[in-house]
């Protein structure tokens, strides 16, 4: 009896044992068909055509968006894109608009760069760090640039061009006067002295040595160029230095244009340099294409030559103040590693020797970019040496309320100029009003 039993248990142990056996195999081959069924799913989600939604403005005045679109595609074949193309005097509200009103955008163009701030903190914005991190980005080849859109320890955004202020010089003025044309290493000191030097004649016929155009920037700027301080401040007693020397030469010195002259004749400051009535003039990079198509025009014959803008000489030649429009990615982005892609793709060098083909600049200024802009036709010579910038400092930073502190900086700036205030009763004034703005 006992063997019998004994033999049943045995049996049916057996029996669980190759029941179970099944199973594992069984359950063994689903998790291998699940894994095979997922595999494919992600190849299909690479493969399958997706259309990107992109923000631009003024996309139909230029070739070049359009032109890196088809590049882009011809890498990513399965990726197209579509641009929604506003105008650029209603791009910042319109896209406001669309973003707030939960957009399937999946990329956009920030035309004012000091409204990435709000962007962020709308939660508008994609951090696109482990992206960067994952493609070993170096975002110092940005320049400085790049920076400006970390918060909180994300990258929200990357450069895609630039412009920034260089120093414009006609080279007769400097020749009549046996001057050494200006270098790509002249201080703020010495862009004093030769601007004295090279002026002349009086009256109609005067020629200044400069033009300090009436944008309060083109003061200011210089005062944030070390990239200590910006606009935005408690404090602008650091801005003085800047207005002594830029009221010497209009008083003093009679070396610049007088602001009063300027602001009430509404004088644009390409008027002067074009007419040959202007020996140097600081001023953005812009202005290059404006001289060579008014040459190409015939409307005027000013022989011209650019350098590196001046600096103090607590820094090193090669620092700047100018603007860069950032390209970002919707936080609620549905193709999120496809718009990547795109990012990339024109922030890169290849997008950035390109666009130069086309008199843009980049926000990366590799030697082939820069050479692609000396080597346009109408370029004076030099002209890669002077683009050849160290670092870029915005002139409005990425910060709260500076819309706002712009405005008061151009009232105060237009009173000190005119002479109404003292610098000293301006810069104070200045501090007070912004003082109001930024602890309400």
């Amino acid at each position: 009896m006992q063997k019998r039993l004994t033999v049943l248990i045995l049996s049916m142990i057996l029996v669980v044992t190759m029941f179970s056996g099944c199973t594992k195999e069984k359950a063994t081959e689903n998790v291998d068909d699940s894994t095979k069924s997922n595999q494919t799913n992600k190849t299909e989600e690479t493969q399958k055509d997706i259309t990107l939604k992109v923000a631009v403005w003024d996309n139909s005045s230029t070739e070049i968006g359009n032109d890196l679109a088809a590049k882009f595609t011809e890498k990513y074949p399965n990726i197209k894109v579509e641009y929604i193309d506003i105008a650029s005097t209603e791009y910042t509200n319109k896209l406001s608009i669309m973003l707030n009103g939960g957009s399937d955008l999946d990329v956009f163009y920030i035309k004012d760069a000091d409204t990435t701030l709000s962007m962020y903190k709308k939660g508008q914005l994609y951090d696109l760090s482990s992206y960067i991190e994952e493609n070993k980005i170096d975002l110092a080849k940005y320049n400085g640039l790049a920076e400006n859109f970390q918060f909180d320890g994300g990258t929200y955004g990357l450069p895609y061009r630039t412009d920034y202020y260089i120093l414009y010089y006609n080279k007769d003025v400097f020749d009549a006067a046996s001057e050494p044309y200006p270098s790509n290493d002249m201080t703020w000191d010495q862009y004093v002295e030769v601007a004295a030097r090279i002026t002349s004649g009086e009256g109609a016929n005067k020629v200044f040595g400069a033009l300090t155009h009436t944008w309060n920037a083109c003061v200011q700027n210089w005062a944030v160029q070390e990239g200590k301080n910006t606009i935005v401040s408690d404090d602008y007693t650091f801005m003085k230095p800047y207005y002594e020397r830029a009221l010497k030469m209009q008083n003093e010195d009679k070396s610049a244009m007088d602001y009063a002259t300027l602001k009430t004749s509404n004088i644009h400051y390409s008027g002067p340099f074009l007419n040959g009535q202007v020996g140097m003039m600081p001023m953005g990079t812009w202005f290059m294409n404006t001289l060579i198509l008014k040459k190409a025009q015939g409307e005027t014959d000013i022989n011209w030559g650019v350098a590196t803008l001046p600096h103090d000489s607590s820094i090193e030649a090669g620092y700047t103040v100018g603007a860069t429009t950032p390209i970002a990615m919707n936080a609620d982005g549905k193709n999120k590693d496809a718009a990547w892609k795109f990012i990339e793709f024109v922030t890169n060098e290849q997008a950035a020797a390109y666009i130069s083909t086309q008199g843009v600049l980049p926000s990366i200024l590799t030697d082939e970019a820069l050479g692609n802009v000396s080597n346009a036709e109408g370029m004076p010579e030099g002209v890669a040496e002077a683009l050849a910038v160290k670092n870029i400092e915005l002139d409005r930073p990425i910060a709260a309320h500076v819309l706002e502190v712009n405005k008061i900086l151009g009232e105060e700036h237009g009173l000190i100029m005119f002479g109404e205030s003292t610098i000293d009763e301006g810069l104070e004034k200045i501090k007070e009003r912004v003082s109001e703005i930024i602890n309400d």
